[in-house]
């Protein structure tokens, strides 16, 4: 093993324009997909060659739909890749072919450079390089192997302590300087890859987010050259040092002097870990100090599909909103609505258990309340900003009249779903417009509206399930009685539980539903 680039970390927003981009365009293979071993509720997935041989990784995690980040100084901000020189040209064409965002080809460090965006935003150099030493060509690709990426070339890092960051390198990861082409100190490992440090004096400070590459990860010999590592880092008081075990490598974080984050990894035990080379990025890995239900944590990750396969087609609709689609659809559909601070995943798994069958379309609200996201604002435990009640509910009629023709929902086979605010969010939504929902779940519920329209809900289906132990419990009557007043077919139950959601909710909502199959 020589010293190089393990692989670069990056954040995407949308996750099937990722697997699209660095499987479909640049024709990596997806080698691993696991949960985030910080969050697993957040998508990871490991692109490389033929046999995730370290050094030709790039990985992203999925924020989708989450806030974009901000290149600057104190982060990395290329990723470049190695090509063979004659393979220019390919590129060229192919990026002029598939209307990617492109600019050159030029000349840098004496090396053809060809300058690419990926749908993030984020800067994909592919270089001509003459020799690339070992790698691993992946057939299934669609790219002719004399065409191919070879893997990593290197990595441009934003500082404005330039000097600083390329002696740490230099000290602790096997780099050595190279050349120095304008503000550029280019370091060479032994491998041949590169980290170019960019003096970014003067430039604004990076931001995390989508679009932005999070870390840099340089190889380790062994795990006690980690370890090794750590007790100097510790020693010249190198600040915050994290060290762990992924699974597939043994690694530490630590901040260089300008700020970006750099990972020391090692090669073992490598991606084969769990699959053969042949069954790579098949199966799912969460990690496993995990200990919530993995079943759950699945229905919570963004789904996509290779190159080829079936795939969910996002539609810009009024509400951000996530899909997720059962192995066997019987056509039916359930809209989940979360209550206060939670987002479009928190439903998914309980819709998953209620309607194992059902296409799951969960809706982030549009409001916040102390940062976290909500159908409409609140005053204070019952008092609820009425204007914008009364202007999210029309949003949400749009959206509802959207998911017909966006996604094929049958409107005789949708039903609603919505917990606290989410409910309360469909209560208000039955009453100011009764004519756009027929089959509704509320769960934890209250009536928010301070005026009480007349309305017709006859053939609205309802089951309103309350709880004693609730400060909520005793204001669903008030809700309740609008609702038959108008109409409504109600069930309502009063559960022996608190505002949280229990198994007893579980099984009354899935044999509500299962009665009202259509």
């Amino acid at each position: 093993m020589t010293s190089g680039i393990h692989h670069l970390t990056a954040i995407t927003r949308k996750i099937q324009a990722n697997v699209d981009f660095y499987v479909g365009f640049l024709g990596l293979r997806l080698v691993k997909r696991t949960a985030g071993f910080e969050d697993a509720q957040q998508l990871h997935l490991f692109y490389g060659d033929g046999a995730a041989t370290p050094g030709s990784l790039v990985t992203f995690l999925a924020w989708e739909d989450g806030s974009l980040g901000r290149v600057g100084h104190g982060a990395p901000s290329e990723i470049s890749f190695a090509i063979d020189r004659e393979a220019i040209g390919f590129w060229l064409t192919r990026a002029l072919q598939c209307n990617v965002k492109m600019t050159g080809p030029t000349q840098e460090f004496g090396e053809p450079v060809l300058r690419l965006t990926d749908p993030d935003g984020i800067i994909v150099k592919l270089v001509g390089v003459d020799d690339y030493g070992d790698w691993v060509w992946w057939k299934d690709g669609g790219i002719a192997e004399a065409d191919a990426i070879r893997g990593i070339r290197g990595a441009t890092i934003l500082s404005e302590k330039a000097d600083e960051t390329a002696a740490f390198l230099e000290r602790h990861t096997g780099f050595v300087p190279g050349a120095v082409e304008g503000a550029i100190q280019r370091l060479v490992s032994e491998s041949g890859q590169i980290i170019d440090v960019r003096n970014a004096g003067g430039f604004w400070t990076a931001a995390p987010g989508t679009g932005t590459i999070d870390h840099v990860a340089v190889r380790a010999k062994s795990q006690q050259a980690v370890d090794d590592l750590h007790k100097a880092l510790q020693a010249e008081d190198a600040g915050d040092i994290n060290v762990h075990d992924r699974h597939y490598f043994y690694s530490l974080y630590v901040r260089e002097p300008g700020g970006t984050l750099i990972e020391v990894a090692t090669d073992d035990p490598g991606f084969t870990a769990d699959e053969t080379v042949a069954a790579l990025g098949t199966g799912f890995f969460i990690p496993k100090h995990y200990k919530a239900d993995h079943e759950a944590l699945k229905v919570m990750l963004p789904q996509f599909g290779l190159p080829g396969e079936e795939r969910v087609i996002y539609r810009d609709l009024p509400f951000v909103h996530r899909i997720h689609m059962p192995e066997s659809w019987d056509g039916s559909t359930l809209v989940l609505l979360h209550g206060s601070g939670a987002n479009e995943t928190a439903m998914l798994p309980l819709g998953r258990k209620v309607a194992p069958n059902a296409m799951l379309i969960g809706l982030r609200g549009r409001s916040t309340d102390e940062g976290s996201p909500r159908f409409f604002r609140r005053f204070d435990q019952t008092t609820f900003d009425q204007k914008e009640i009364a202007s999210e509910v029309e949003a949400f009629v749009a959206f509802i009249e959207d998911i017909g023709p966006a996604y094929g929902v049958d409107p005789e086979r949708l039903t609603f779903l919505g917990y606290s605010n989410g409910g309360n969010m469909l209560a208000a939504t039955m009453q100011l417009r009764p004519d756009a929902i027929r089959k509704a779940v509320l769960l934890r519920s209250m009536n928010v509206l301070e005026e009480r329209p007349v309305v017709d809900l006859s053939g609205t289906q309802v089951l309103s399930l309350s709880a004693i132990d609730d400060f909520y419990g005793p204001l669903a009557g008030e809700l309740e009685d609008r609702l038959k007043a108008g109409g409504a077919q109600l069930t309502a139950k009063v559960l022996d539980a608190n505002h949280g959601l229990g198994a007893e909710d579980e099984v009354i909502v899935r044999g509500w539903l299962q009665e009202r199959v259509a």
